[in-house]
């Protein structure tokens, strides 16, 4: 050492400056120290091009069979029919006029032709419904709402809130499609609303018939599908009035449906009293003819009012097995709620499909490269695949959670047990929401992503993005929706203090007051390694203990505020916080059915290939969100960056495999028309259809 002194002698300052650096490198150390992982956590090596990333093998035919599950027979049936007939393909520039005339005549074909009879599935299976209808949607999304209208609507509402009667009458000719039939509940001041309606159904004892009005312009019924040229009848909601021998004369029972013809059922006019009008052409869905009604003094027969939940006998007077007006008015509801079930599903299937071209594509596309070298798919790029391929991830996500959402709808229908009622309803809900929302987004994304090709009305972008924008809007505006989340979420989260049960979907809850909200792992927030973060269990956890914090918060701040400001005020003050809990809750119930849907999943290349996809979905939501751990240190600063480094990983992996995970959705060729999508003579079809 002496030696060496003297050969470079060492200043005091420098000597200084030395210790100095020891010492922050030693107090660094403490702060963080190096990982030392056993062999099972390696640490996360960054991969600088997807090119280096070991290619995954897939059975595609075996990733296919698991993602299209019990009901592809039936879909196949109604992508053949449509591919046979391209007379009833929609084509890409067509007037509203004609474009409604020719999405009947598609629903008329698909039943009368094709022989596919959906409507006795919306009760007896609604699984196999849902199939029918994501095929129908995909073939033309005007085509899949118009047969939710006639079926699921206004088919629906006569069977789910009639009696034997009811149904005895009107399924044959709702089936077969001789009774086309309209859902009229929305009115021009009242759309999420519904309690606050004001159309009336006045009875009149002497003649034994309901008076139908409209009382002013508020009232008159707006968006109708199927009211501005093709229904026959109206599903109208409206305030049931009966005459009382009080002072005040008459007793509002609140909002209940009634069965209302519209148009002669042979010469197709306006019955009297009735007033329908145009609501004309719209942004997207213009194959769906939406009009609005209006009743002038318009009577119906008793026997009309669909009275599975509250009658009126011939004598005026009105029973009901449920007492009061708010448990009648839920009841109702409650068994309608297949219209967000079957949004949500729909809208995976937008998302199937924007997402199968914009990869495909950016498959196909090749753009720049290094010098003097060939040039590379523009999905080698990282920016092109952080756009895609969480969005390819969510996408199988998604699938996953809304398959649940729909087996849990069947079990509801069948057992009619009233937790799972309220379970379905809060779930579809959020997922109606979350994922529709999700997809008006990424639709643009998949835009942008194929460039200026993506702008060709041919490869469909444009027609999706438009049909789709409603999604968001109607079966319950989304904002509205999420709300619905949260409040169910408090109202468990108070049972479960006051000793009650938690359904399936919410028991997490159970112990996350006590397990989730503890101090955060002090050795477990610094655990880097690559196993530890593709581990379920961690990514669950994150999930979880995201949702229980953001829970505990907004109970504490809505007591607070509700001293000052009332609950109504209170709840308005916390909003925002409460939107972002139900995401957060739906978020954590998608990614649980993805986990679930991995491990079932019996083939080991297909499982490998969906845990890649399910890693990227969790790690890519922690990541985006990656503000919130820090700040509670439930994830300390070496393992967010190794988080994000991994994520990076994930997206060139998935790349990897993204064709293989496209091909499973199976399209056909017709739904995914983009020819630039297609095949590797993409662009020779291009000219073609340009007309070089």
């Amino acid at each position: 050492m002496e030696s060496r002194r003297g050969m470079n002698p060492m200043t005091e300052e420098e000597s200084s400056e030395l210790a100095a650096m020891r010492r922050i490198q030693r107090l660094s150390s403490h702060i963080s120290p190096a990982m030392t992982a056993p062999p099972s956590l390696p640490l996360v090596q960054a991969e600088t091009c997807s090119s280096r990333a070991k290619k995954l093998e897939v059975n595609g035919q075996a990733l296919s069979l698991y993602m299209k599950g019990k009901h592809m027979d039936i879909q196949e049936k109604v992508y053949e029919f449509f591919n046979s007939r391209p007379d009833l393909q929609t084509p890409i520039e067509i007037s509203k006029d004609d474009h409604r005339e020719l999405c009947m005549n598609q629903l008329l074909g698909l039943v009368r032709e094709a022989g596919i009879r959906p409507f006795k599935y919306v009760a007896d299976d609604p699984e196999k419904y849902f199939a029918i209808m994501e095929a129908v949607g995909s073939v033309d999304m005007s085509l899949g709402i118009k047969m939710g209208v006639q079926y699921s609507l206004w088919g629906g509402s006569v069977i789910n809130l009639g009696t034997k009667k009811h149904r005895d009458k009107y399924f044959d000719g709702i089936d077969n499609l001789d009774y086309t039939g309209c859902f009229a509940m929305t009115e021009l001041h009242h759309g999420s609303n519904v309690q606050g309606l004001q159309t009336t159904a006045t009875f009149d004892p002497l003649k034994d018939e309901f008076v139908i009005d409209t009382p002013h312009d508020g009232a008159i019924k707006w968006w109708i599908g199927n009211a501005a040229v093709h229904g026959k009848f109206a599903t109208v909601f409206a305030r049931l009035i009966l005459p009382t021998h009080d002072s005040k004369g008459v007793s509002d029972m609140g909002v209940h449906a009634f069965i209302v013809p519209i148009r002669d059922m042979k010469t197709h006019q306006t019955l009297p009293g009735v007033e329908i009008q145009d609501c004309g052409h719209k942004v997207g869905l213009n194959g769906v003819d939406n009009g609005a009604l209006r009743f002038r003094s318009v009577r119906i027969p008793r026997d009309n009012l669909l009275n599975r939940f509250g009658d009126v006998s011939r004598d005026g007077k009105y029973t009901s097995s449920l007492p009061t007006i708010n448990k009648r008015f839920g009841a109702t509801l409650g068994e309608l709620v297949g219209g967000r079930v079957g949004l949500a599903y729909a809208s995976v299937g937008v998302l199937k499909i924007s997402a199968t071209i914009a990869i495909r594509y950016s498959l196909l596309r090749q753009q720049f490269g290094p010098p003097k070298q060939p040039e590379v798919s523009i999905l080698d790029y990282q920016s092109q695949q952080h756009k895609l391929m969480p969005m390819l991830a969510s996408t199988y996500a998604y699938h996953f959670a809304t398959v649940y959402l729909v087996e849990k709808y069947s079990e509801m229908k069948k057992t009619h047990d009233e937790q799972l009622v309220a379970d379905v309803h809060a779930l579809s809900a959020g997922l109606k929401s979350y994922v529709t929302s999700y997809t008006a987004k990424s639709l643009s994304v998949c835009r942008e992503a194929c460039g200026g090709h993506g702008y060709a009305a041919v490869n469909r972008f444009g027609s999706l993005r438009n049909d789709h924008d409603i999604f968001q809007t109607f079966e319950g505006d989304n904002t509205v929706l999420l709300q619905q989340v949260a409040a169910d979420l408090l109202k468990r989260y108070k049972e479960k203090f006051q000793g009650g049960t938690l359904t399936v979907t919410w028991s997490y809850l159970r112990e996350s007051m006590n397990t989730y909200l503890s101090q955060p792992n002090p050795v477990t927030a610094r655990w880097e390694g690559e196993d530890h973060l593709r581990d379920p269990k961690f990514q669950l956890d994150a999930f979880r203990y995201r949702t229980s914090r953001l829970l505990q918060n907004v109970a504490a701040r809505l007591q607070k505020h509700s001293k000052t400001l009332g609950g109504f005020g209170a709840w308005n003050r916390c909003l925002n916080h409460l939107l972002t809990l139900a995401e957060s809750h739906i978020e954590t119930v998608i990614l649980a059915k993805f986990i679930e849907a991995v491990k079932n999943c019996p083939e080991p290349s297909a499982r490998a290939a969906l845990k890649l996809a399910c890693d990227l979905y969790a790690l890519d939501r922690i990541w985006k969100d990656i503000g919130t751990y820090r700040n509670v240190d439930y994830v300390a600063p070496n393992k967010a960056k190794a988080i994000h480094k991994l994520t990076e990983y994930l997206c060139f992996q998935v790349r990897n495999v993204a064709k293989e995970l496209v091909d499973a959705f199976e399209l056909p060729d017709h739904v995914t028309r983009a020819p630039i999508a297609m095949q590797s003579d993409a662009y020779s079809q291009y000219t073609q259809v340009v007309g070089f």
